[in-house]
């Protein structure tokens, strides 16, 4: 089936007005729907043409009811603060509003973030298996099938999948796409649309992990080596071919699965490539009790510390779950690693799956750099920041691991954990904050409305986002490009990226069917 309307021409093509650096969204917002979402009669065909972004390099400014911004070294909520925005930057932050003739965008009853950064997806896989897999399917099903798609299917299920992840508001994803085909899937809509990102492909790739990873003999690791040494050469080059692309916001990462599937050649050459590319490794780390017993075994040392022979901790490091840790020994020795980050995915392998006890608590009480994560199924950001607090205080509460320290978790550490934390543990200090010369990376949330807020701006927002999910956000740019407006994508036909992601979907799930995949579910 070719999907040619989402053809990687068209995507390269269709949307390239929009990603200079300095673009900003302006002339369209100049009069801004009222705050109920309805447009005054003479703003009609303003508002209709706001679904349409141009380039545009004049100032722009946010007004929002909330701002969360980055003072002293800290976040903090503002009132009635204006944002100003030029040539993709924040370029100053001022109480009350702006004078003057500049355009503005009107965000009343809204709170605006940073944008919203995930430290461990995988885009392509989620909205295939979604819904599938909760009543105990394995998830391996469908994302072999994604392999097996052409570039435009591909193409297609990327795009939908990256579209529900911008509109809820996360702008940066450190991507570890499933294959280098994925990968360069996931760069080319990444590209279109001006999304910033971290791409790596995962080594080994799907199509050789699975006897890798579940091997019954370590024959099999050991007789892998060649050809996953010629993977991580095949995904430095392509990484090396797009390292900082679109002014930057593309910035490729060594992505090895995780430390049970190699062996130290194989990881020296990890490091090395990514000391060639400069950004960093993102990894899956302890993800299993079993993993860790593989380690250990093996190489005499569970992954957490066996990694630090080949210098991960180096360099910006990413390591995603941590089920399978010894907190005692792993908590302290990567509360001492800087430049580590660890991101918990409350939604990892389904919703209200096993993710949900991983040590989210426990890294916050280890002060190790956490940051929460969308993994593959959930696109949703903001709810899962949510349920990383609320599962986090129902762990803390019932006092389940014993002598093991954990912290109750607060709305503070949830807004951290998804925009300050990554950004630092990416080395940024131009993202995951709203300063003056910040990039102008920003989403905005409804904390006012229907379900989530009491019908005009509330006294305390961030509590406020506990009710929260992706549905209300409203706005969302990336160094100042709108990438979604008053909650519906503007960077493509919103309606033909559904259809078509709905398309490849059909096809994978017809291809399971015939070949019985579709399990009964329990009831």
């Amino acid at each position: 089936m070719k999907l040619s309307n989402l053809s990687r021409r068209s995507l390269l093509s269709g949307s390239a007005a929009l990603l200079a650096p300095a673009a900003i969204t302006a002339d369209l917002f100049a009069q801004a729907p009222k705050s109920d979402g309805q447009p005054s009669a003479e703003n009609k065909d303003k508002t209709a043409s706001a679904k349409r972004p141009l380039r545009q390099t004049k100032t722009l400014v946010l007004e929002p009811s909330w701002t969360l911004v980055y003072e002293n070294g800290e976040l903090e909520l503002r009132s009635d603060h204006s944002v100003v925005l030029q040539d993709g930057h924040i370029a100053d932050i001022v109480s009350g509003p702006v004078r003057g003739l500049d355009d503005r965008l009107s965000m009343k009853g809204q709170l605006l973030i940073p944008g919203m950064i995930s430290g461990h997806t995988h885009v392509a896989g989620g909205s295939c298996s979604r819904g599938l897999i909760e009543s105990g399917r394995l998830w391996s099903g469908p994302l072999f099938a994604i392999e097996k798609l052409d570039d435009d299917d591909l193409d297609a299920l990327t795009a939908y999948n990256l579209a529900e992840i911008l509109r809820g508001g996360c702008t940066t994803q450190v991507e570890q796409s499933l294959s280098l085909k994925q990968m360069k899937s996931y760069v080319r809509v990444a590209r279109a649309w001006g999304v910033r990102g971290y791409p790596g492909g995962m080594v080994p790739g799907w199509s050789r992990l699975m006897p890798i990873w579940q091997r019954e003999s370590d024959q099999v690791l050991f007789d892998s080596v060649p050809d996953t040494l010629a993977e991580i050469q095949e995904n430095l080059e392509f990484g090396l071919s797009i390292n900082g692309a679109e002014d930057g916001r593309i910035l490729p990462m060594m992505a090895p699965q995780g430390p049970e599937t190699h062996t130290p050649e194989t990881l020296r050459a990890v490091v090395e490539a990514a000391k060639q590319l400069g950004n960093g490794i993102h990894t899956h780390l302890a993800t299993m009790v079993e993993d860790v017993g593989k380690m250990e075994r093996l190489w005499g040392k569970g992954p957490v510390q066996w990694l630090d022979e080949f210098g991960f901790y180096d360099m910006p490091f990413f390591g995603a779950h941590l089920g399978g840790w010894n907190a005692k020994r792993d908590a302290p020795f990567l509360g001492a690693r800087k430049k580590f980050t660890y991101c918990h995915c409350p939604s990892g392998a389904g919703a209200g799956g096993p993710a949900i006890t991983q040590p989210f608590i426990h890294a916050l009480a280890a002060g190790i750099n956490t940051n929460v994560g969308l993994d593959t199924h959930s696109n949703d950001m903001l709810e899962n920041a949510k349920l990383a607090v609320l599962y986090g205080r129902l762990r803390h509460d019932l006092a389940a691991d014993g002598d093991i320290p954990g912290r109750r978790p607060t709305v503070w550490d949830m807004i951290k954990c998804v925009t300050l934390n990554p950004a630092n543990g990416l080395g940024r200090s131009d993202l995951g904050r709203i300063s003056v010369g910040a990039k102008a990376d920003l989403t905005s949330i409804d904390v006012s409305g229907f379900f989530v807020g009491p019908g005009t701006a509330p006294p305390e927002p961030l509590n406020n986002l506990l009710y929260a999910s992706g549905l209300h956000v409203r706005n969302v740019m990336t160094e100042g490009v709108v990438q979604v407006r008053d909650g519906h994508l503007v960077v493509d036909d919103e309606r033909k990226v559904i259809e078509r992601g709905g398309a490849v979907a059909r096809e994978i799930w017809a291809q399971l069917r015939s070949e019985d995949w579709f399990t009964p579910t329990a009831r």
